[in-house]
């Protein structure tokens, strides 16, 4: 269905262009380097609006672990988001306003970029040992903890690429953040950290419990505790949660919950400027999230 129209090298990272049904275009960058993180690839969808109208700007979406956004052949399990189907469906049902979306692909340090590094330091050394056992049981790669980084990365040199080469809206109100898993706990660390930049965040079955079960809530109460007090004031962002209730995700509610509670405290309006969307029988996988990716877009971009 995507076809290679043109290959050429762009300073010194490869660069292929993909066309949809000669509408829309996947360009591939296939080393962006970075003096923050270890180099990887990245995905930029442009809606066909992007070509019809060539004075329009648009928004844009960031997307965590990348190689799962757009294709199954190179997707976790074989099934990918099939996010630029599925924008496509929906600026032609004109449900929402055409954004670009910038899939960033992620690397063997994924834990350690994608974890909110500050948390680290509201861990007792127990708690911190305690994760790191997890971690490394599960075969992660040995890493320094890179959240941080990663974010530098993002906001210093992968978004002011996409602003001076495509025809973006590159104010907050228009940069938003998005991820399944570890890749919703770095949207939501990324909102945080840098919230003159981002304006909206879409966390779907987030993390919360940092382990891999709920015997051991203190390094999720961490991060709890650093949200507590950066998450910024309401009225200026747009923050999306979910989760749901099959597999992993079967232990997500009750962290869930006291989120929420974060989120009543810092004055967010529910269903307005924050929302939390609890699926029954939602397993934590590309499935789940691909199918609810339509209610992310319509609260991210809606008209």
């Amino acid at each position: 269905m995507k076809k290679l129209i043109y290959v050429f090298l762009f300073l010194f990272v490869g660069v292929w262009a993909w066309s949809v049904q000669g509408q829309e275009k996947i360009i591939a960058i296939d080393n962006f380097k970075s003096k923050y993180v270890a180099p990887r690839k990245i995905e930029i969808f442009l809606p066909r609006e992007y070509e019809k109208n060539r004075s329009r700007k648009f928004p844009v979406l960031y997307m965590h672990d990348g190689q799962n956004v757009f294709n199954a052949s190179s997707a976790y399990g074989g099934v990918a988001w099939e996010a630029d189907e599925t924008a496509r469906k929906m600026f032609k049902n004109v449900d929402v306003l055409p954004f670009i979306i910038v899939a960033i692909w992620n690397t063997e340090a994924r834990f350690h970029e994608y974890f909110p590094e500050k948390a680290l330091k509201l861990m007792t050394p127990e708690d911190r040992d305690a994760m790191e056992a997890q971690r490394i049981a599960r075969g992660a790669v040995e890493s320094p903890f890179l959240g941080d980084n990663y974010l530098k990365f993002i906001v210093n040199e992968l978004k002011p690429y996409i602003d001076e080469n495509y025809r973006t809206e590159d104010d907050r109100d228009n940069t938003a953040i998005c991820g399944s898993s570890m890749g919703g706990l770095i949207s939501i660390y990324a909102l945080c950290e840098y919230p003159k930049v981002f304006g909206k965040a879409a966390c779907l079955s987030t993390h919360w419990p940092i382990l891999f079960n709920n015997d051991n809530m203190n390094p999720s109460e961490a991060v709890r505790k650093y949200l507590t007090e950066k998450l910024p004031k309401a009225g200026d962002h747009k923050i999306y949660f979910d989760y749901g209730t099959k597999t992993l995700d079967q232990f997500y509610e009750v962290h869930q919950m006291k989120v929420d509670e974060i989120m009543k405290f810092k004055k967010y309006k529910k269903d307005k400027d924050w929302v939390t969307k609890k699926y029954e029988g939602a397993e934590h996988n590309e499935k789940s999230w691909q199918e609810r990716l339509p209610v992310v877009f319509k609260f991210l971009f809606i008209k």
